[in-house]
């Protein structure tokens, strides 16, 4: 059987696959050669990640299909249920890179908190000319320690988020629209374990009381972080997204943050990828990063191996 793993694959994850029997075909195939290039290979399975569609007109057209594969977790660039409906099994890994997003979110807190996405730029400039200068310019940095952290949306990468935020000793709030309350459970080096239970929120209620939020949730029809949302909030909220582009309303964002009622932004994620607006790119107060949430060499090996696992006892079987 043959493997399409358009869009990568780690190496961990190739070698699952070839001792389970499978051919893996890394070649990147562009997206409107993809049809042409599944038909002639017979491709048993595409893996995908953000960058390749997997749409109907696709599905209908490569009859050879038994299997899509996302590696990580929003599946919004796969007709998910046209493709069960044919027979297809659509499989991804919404724990794998958990973790790894969890940890981009407080990079960008702990850079903006300490200001360190500016520092960075302006020391190699004038550091040697203006050390005391950016000193002074920098040394209003806030902690993070006891401050309330809101998140939105607490499936496992909401709970991975929460999971630090309690170690550095933050309050934690959530609202999510299904899931009601959730054990939070810190496992440490030497094997000791602390679990509290985190009892979700009114959406309302998070915006209010946050000293800093971050965003969880799939991809939306319509934005779920507005000028009304924001208004709502704390003077001087940091916001981070590595969700999905398109969840925050990005021009009512740099209105907030250049009145000031928003400090700072932390960006993985564009409404326009992969070209952001250019007052995004421009804000001295944004954090951003280009959609690299799961983009850690152990998240990538935990991909790959859930997918072949996953693949071996639904294709072997």
């Amino acid at each position: 059987m043959k493997i399409l793993a358009n869009d990568g694959i780690s190496q961990s994850g190739i070698d699952a696959l070839e001792k389970g029997g499978f051919e893996v075909i890394t070649t990147k195939v562009a997206q409107n050669q993809l049809e042409n290039y599944i038909n002639e290979h017979n491709i048993d399975a595409i893996l995908v990640r953000s960058a390749t569609q997997v749409r109907q007109e696709l599905i209908d057209a490569c009859p050879s299909l038994k299997l899509i594969g996302r590696g990580g977790v929003g599946m919004d660039n796969i007709d998910v249920e046209y493709a069960q409906d044919q027979g297809l099994h659509v499989i991804n890994t919404p724990a794998a890179s958990s973790s790894s997003v969890a940890e981009l979110v407080f990079a960008h807190l702990f850079g903006m908190a300490r200001f360190l996405h500016s520092s960075n730029r302006e020391m190699p400039l004038e550091g040697d000319s203006r050390f005391k200068e950016l000193k002074k310019a920098y040394s209003q940095g806030t902690e993070l320690r006891g401050k309330k952290i809101g998140i939105i949306g607490f499936g496992k990468i909401g709970q991975e988020v929460a999971k630090i935020g309690l170690g550095l000793g933050m309050q934690v709030i959530a609202t999510d629209e299904m899931i009601t309350s959730a054990p939070i459970s810190l496992e440490f080096f030497n094997g000791q374990k602390v679990t509290f239970n985190i009892d979700t929120v009114d959406k309302d209620d998070l915006l209010k009381e946050a000293d800093f939020i971050s965003l969880h949730v799939p991809a939306q029809e319509d934005y779920i972080i507005t000028s009304d949302e924001i208004e709502k909030m704390k003077d001087g909220v940091g916001i981070i997204n590595t969700a999905r582009g398109g969840i925050i309303n990005e021009v009512d964002l740099v209105k907030a943050i250049e009145s000031g009622k928003v400090q700072f932004a932390g960006l993985d994620v564009f409404e326009t990828e992969p070209t952001p607006a250019v007052q995004l790119l421009m804000n001295p107060e944004m954090s951003l990063t280009p959609h690299i949430g799961a983009a850690t060499i152990e998240a990538q090996d935990r991909i790959g191996t859930e997918l072949a696992s996953q693949i071996i006892a639904l294709l072997k079987n």
